[in-house]
């Protein structure tokens, strides 16, 4: 299995730029230990320790669209379902990389968790 650094997604809403386009298509990339240090010395994160996940968030995504940046202000300007969307996302690239998700047999309506890697491909079901 190949190792990936950089991950595609699709926003749920898309963020609306001053041009009126909407972007919804971007790229992720892991985070590195200076993406999370180096933020906590910025004044609007000790000023406020949620806006974190914004410059966070502005690092690691590499790509949004058309949009020539991403930055902070791309991120304040999300749709707050865009926002809960890509805080799930760097938790489940940058965490141990495993997460299950429930599904049901659609043959026998069996219930059961299926366990999946950091870019969504299926590890195993747990009975």
């Amino acid at each position: 299995m190949a190792f990936h650094t950089e991950v595609p997604f699709t926003l749920p809403r898309g963020y609306m730029c001053s041009a009126g386009t909407l972007h919804k298509d971007g790229v992720m990339r892991l985070a590195t230990a200076a993406d999370e240090i180096l933020p906590l010395k910025d004044p609007r994160v000790q000023q406020n320790p949620a806006y974190l996940t914004v410059i966070l968030l502005s690092r690691v995504i590499t790509r949004l669209g058309g949009l020539p940046e991403v930055h902070p202000g791309v991120i304040e300007g999300l749709y707050a379902a865009d926002l809960s969307y890509l805080q799930t996302l760097y938790q489940t690239l940058n965490g141990d990389g495993a997460f299950t998700a429930p599904a049901v047999c659609p043959r026998c309506d069996h219930h059961f968790d299926v366990r999946f890697d950091e870019l969504g491909e299926a590890l195993e079901a747990i009975p």
